[in-house]
């Protein structure tokens, strides 16, 4: 993306963002990884979260990520193991992930003459999310830059049910041709709010093996081949890195002109538009003017707009008179 085109992008991004929080049941989240061989070589702009049967389950433990090597490993919530066998027998698990656990409520310690044991403070609900949308924002697709190479990665993957291309352009017959069949195409307005689904999308198969584009080079293109397991492990944290990490990512900016919409976008009244606070605001803006940033609690706008719930009573156990003999 050139950076000349940031700005508008990332007003696209919380415009559809806002817009699909208050016309569908997802939970939404921002520029996510959605590789699996190469970590952080596809980042996908939003990530629609279909809730399912056991949303409330989850929604019941913690409002943050839950570390998905905690899932996988072998502490349970019947009886409780010692933290050395737990990291001896668990190659996932590692000390930082334990206390990652410990600390959003879905491991609990124990000591018992001078050990320290753990346990699930719950099972994990697997079927809190029914299936996954990845969604890449173009706005402006005479500017395609590595679009059609980065939708076919997310095709060839399938670690989406549904792949969509989001754009604010006209789009014509040639613009669908250069992307794979599978791909939903919309347009969408981000002033008015209005989406046209030029494209439906395909469902794509998330339970067989995928391929991932590594890299493309002249006659020769590098992939690897995903295994279902590491699919399913990667669909589990691109999920539960949505939940805990929601869309309103931004800081808002120490200026007099900030402020923010009734859905808590970055605003600036100097100019009349959302802002990129990162890359639009500070001593080097024309417009700047020394102010405190406005305050704006995105917990509170997510939790009253959507299905996830902000600081949760949580599911730990109270382990009586277990303390006494450590």
């Amino acid at each position: 993306m050139n950076d000349a085109d940031a700005p508008r992008e990332f007003a696209f991004e919380l415009a559809l963002c806002a817009h699909l929080e208050e016309t569908t049941e997802w939970v939404l989240s921002r520029q996510l990884g959605a590789a699996v061989d190469r970590s952080g070589r596809r980042i996908v702009d939003v990530v629609g979260v279909v809730p399912g049967p056991d949303f409330e389950e989850r929604a019941r433990i913690t409002d943050r990520s839950i570390p998905v090597r905690a899932i996988e490993s072998g502490v349970g919530a019947g009886e409780a193991v010692s933290r050395y066998r737990a990291l001896r027998e668990s190659w996932r698990l590692r000390e930082e992930v334990v206390e990652r656990a410990i600390d959003v409520g879905f491991f609990e310690r124990e000591r018992r003459k001078g050990r320290e044991y753990l346990r699930r403070t719950t099972r994990y609900p697997d079927g809190w999310f029914e299936g996954l949308v990845g969604i890449e924002n173009k706005p402006d697709l005479g500017d395609p830059g590595a679009l059609s190479r980065q939708l076919r990665t997310d095709v060839s993957l399938g670690l989406f049910e549904e792949v969509v291309l989001a754009t604010e352009s006209h789009v014509t017959r040639a613009h669908l041709n250069r992307i794979p069949r599978a791909v939903g195409v919309w347009r969408f307005d981000p002033e008015t709010g209005r989406k046209e689904v030029i494209r439906e999308s395909t469902s794509l198969s998330t339970e067989s093996a995928g391929v991932e584009l590594v890299e493309e080079r002249p006659l020769r293109t590098d992939v690897a081949i995903v295994g279902t397991d590491e699919k399913a492990r990667a669909r589990r944290r691109i999920a539960e890195r949505a939940y805990g990490k929601g869309w309103r990512t931004y800081d808002f900016p120490a200026c007099a002109h900030a402020s923010a919409t009734a859905d808590g976008r970055p605003y600036c009244a100097q100019f009349e538009c959302v802002v990129e606070p990162s890359r639009a605001c500070g001593s080097e803006c024309t417009g700047y003017a020394p102010g405190s940033p406005p305050e704006v609690a995105a917990d509170e706008h997510r939790d009253s707009r959507t299905s996830w719930r902000r600081d949760p009573p949580g599911v730990v156990r109270r382990q009586t008179g277990l303390d006494r003999f450590g």
